[in-house]
């Protein structure tokens, strides 16, 4: 085998343990996925493309995306755009994969920098105990060990009271501070379902009709400016998180999200066999993904 076939390989592992916790965790993940077969949308979880994941990080010395990168890159993604989202205080950049199959990844990251004294304060009592880059000490041709990595606390379990201080400036921080590396969410490519089932529209009413909660956030389908990107998610779920010194309080956990990308115009005199990935609308929007952001957020959570 050669290196990249052997990196593609790792990055199945990787995936797959990624994709394991994730759907253990978030039960809307077979939710959605039970309530798709039984109404003959696909066969089975397989028939699904996955059009990316996401990860939120820290933008503090030696994590956030400078470190997090490193072990996708190392797999043949690349690096693309670059978002700003100034209001959340929020750096993101996607990378394309290594081959169609596997999914797009967006990589955000707080810029700490900007958050009041009290919060930074907060967020490098924990952050502080990373010393050196971690990503630096992992093999990253070791699935296993990698997969472990991103499930595994990066600094000590967070009090309570740092939480919930966080959660009033930035809920994007309280999120990251308790669940670190673990997947924010993944993505149904729903433009490669069954008609009647194939724009988000109706997506949306399947999922509706079988009482998944969405998130409403700029509308329950989020479009760019273009007409070509339409998205939409459910609403985090919570989960009880246990604090340092006992406490347990219910939290944002992960969801999932929806995307529909539209084949661009100079395309659509194709036929819809002969459409591929490379036809349909590349990339992410910021528009959309500030509003996808609040899927964790208490006024999508609480309603």
């Amino acid at each position: 085998m050669s290196t990249s076939s052997n990196n593609i390989e790792t990055l199945d592992g990787v995936m797959n343990g990624l994709m394991s916790r994730y759907r253990e965790r978030v039960p809307d993940v077979n939710g959605i996925i039970d309530a798709m077969i039984a109404d003959g949308v696909i066969a089975s979880a397989g028939d699904i493309e996955n059009d990316h994941i996401a990860f939120r990080t820290m933008g503090v010395p030696n994590l956030g995306i400078a470190s997090f990168e490193k072990i996708f890159l190392h797999y043949g993604y690349q690096k693309r755009d670059e978002y700003n989202f100034i209001e959340k205080k929020l750096t993101a950049y996607w990378f394309s994969p290594p081959e169609p199959r596997f999914p797009r990844i967006f990589v955000s990251e707080l810029r700490v920098h900007e958050l009041s004294e009290t919060a930074q304060q907060i967020i490098r009592n924990y952050t502080d105990q990373v010393t050196s880059d971690p990503v630096d000490a992992l093999d990253l041709d070791d699935a296993q060990a990698v997969d472990a990595f991103l499930h595994q606390p990066l600094w000590e379990t967070p009090t309570l009271a740092d939480y919930q201080t966080l959660l009033a400036e930035s809920e994007y921080a309280a999120w990251v501070i308790y669940n670190r590396y673990y997947l924010n969410h993944f993505t149904i490519s729903v433009h490669n379902l069954k008609a009647g089932y194939n724009t988000i529209g109706e997506y949306v009413a399947f999922l509706e009709q079988h009482g998944f909660k969405l998130n409403t956030a700029g509308g329950k389908v989020k479009i760019s400016p273009d007409g070509d990107l339409r998205q939409s998610s459910t609403v985090a779920q919570m989960i009880d998180a246990d604090f340092a010194g006992g406490d347990t309080y219910r939290i944002a956990g992960s969801y999932v999200e929806f995307a529909e990308r539209l084949v661009l115009p100079q395309f659509r005199n194709l036929s819809p066999e002969s459409v591929t990935r490379a036809h349909r609308r590349e990339g992410f929007e910021t528009g959309n993904a500030d509003k996808i952001f609040e899927s964790t957020f208490t006024s999508q959570t609480g309603k």
